[in-house]
């Protein structure tokens, strides 16, 4: 199948404005530089700002940086062609002269390609680490406070006995050893980050669902709605007993924007969903939502080891900021799976 990328559910456009709407309105007039913009993450935060300044008549102005304007315009012209959109080519990695001097600045900029990390980690490391270090040159120039979205993976592997990985848990850079260019490039952005004068608020993001996720990457719960899709069966590569977590892309930018706007400057929050599932359990509620379709387990699960766990603890971003999910895993699957109905029709 083809996946398309068209327009957002109006139930998930108008969840943001009614969490938020005091973030969104904080944004209003403000002149906002993101970077990643054509991502997953980036494109979700695109579709609600653009989203509400239409709604509201006001909202800020957007500069996005992108490698391929073109290709942006031809995915989402109704973003690329908004009136609050603007596209400014250029590399994270190079010297970065925005248009117009940001009040704020969002780096979501990383790809998060598996691929990517194994066979070519210099420029996975260089993407992270120098285009964080172009990022802090331009908001330290500005003045503008900044959003940083990191990633769990800078917690290493995470102990068997501990529920989730809470913001205090970080290690010493020298256990991320063999845990590839984007984890040991998100810590030393983290690094780059809390040393620099800029005031950076970083979000460490976890595993997510939703429209525009690809269904055909490394992401499980994706390939797990292309197979349910694609009638079936769904398959589980390995024994299915890592566990994972996922927050839904509107909960997402609900807490992105939270943060951007009232997250404390030279503070990380974990960004996600705190209540784990098994890949197994996973992909049969994947089949049962979608098209109640068979399950296929590949791998025979081992009793004698530990099960590998990657899952937050979201105390912080709740306890501080009063941020909670409003999407469950098995509506999140449902709506994930109709968008993409839609698109192959």
């Amino acid at each position: 199948m083809v996946r398309g990328s068209g327009l957002l559910p109006t139930e998930d456009l108008d969840l943001v404005p009614a969490v938020v709407s005091a973030d969104l309105s904080v944004l209003d007039g403000q002149r906002l530089f993101v970077t990643g913009g054509t991502g997953f993450v980036g494109t979700w935060l695109l579709e609600a700002l653009v989203a509400h300044s239409r709604r509201a008549g006001t909202g800020p102005e957007i500069e996005d940086l992108t490698r391929n304007p073109e290709a942006f315009r031809r995915r989402a012209p109704h973003l690329a062609g908004a009136g609050c959109v603007h596209l400014t080519v250029g590399d994270v990695r190079d010297a970065i002269n925005p248009a117009a001097t940001p009040d704020l600045v969002i780096h979501a900029a990383t790809t998060a390609s598996a691929a990517l990390d194994a066979n070519d980690p210099d420029t996975m490391f260089a993407i992270v680490v120098e285009g964080t270090e172009r990022v802090l040159d331009l908001a330290a120039a500005a003045g503008a406070r900044m959003l940083f979205t990191s990633s769990g993976a800078v917690y290493g592997r995470q102990p068997p006995d501990r529920y989730g990985s809470s913001e205090d848990d970080l290690p010493a850079v020298d256990a991320l050893e063999g845990r590839g260019a984007y984890a040991r490039g998100k810590y030393l952005a983290e690094e780059a980050c809390r040393s620099s004068d800029v005031g950076v608020v970083v979000a460490r993001l976890f595993a997510f669902v939703g429209p525009h996720l690809p269904l055909d990457s490394h992401f499980a719960i994706g390939n797990f709605i292309r197979d349910a899709l694609d009638g079936g069966p769904v398959v589980v590569g390995g024994d299915g007993t890592p566990f994972r977590s996922y927050q839904y892309a509107a909960d997402l930018v609900v807490w992105l924007l939270a943060l951007l706007v009232r997250g404390e400057s030279g503070r990380a929050y974990n960004v996600g969903s705190d209540e784990a599932v098994d890949i197994a359990t996973l992909a049969r509620t994947v089949a049962a939502e979608v098209g109640n379709v068979a399950v296929q387990v590949n791998g025979t699960a081992d009793s004698s080891r530990p099960a590998e766990r990657y899952v937050p603890d979201c105390s912080r971003a709740r306890t501080e900021l009063g941020l909670t999910n409003s999407v469950s895993l098995e509506e999140a699957i449902r709506r994930t799976a109709a968008w993409h109905r839609v698109q192959d029709r």
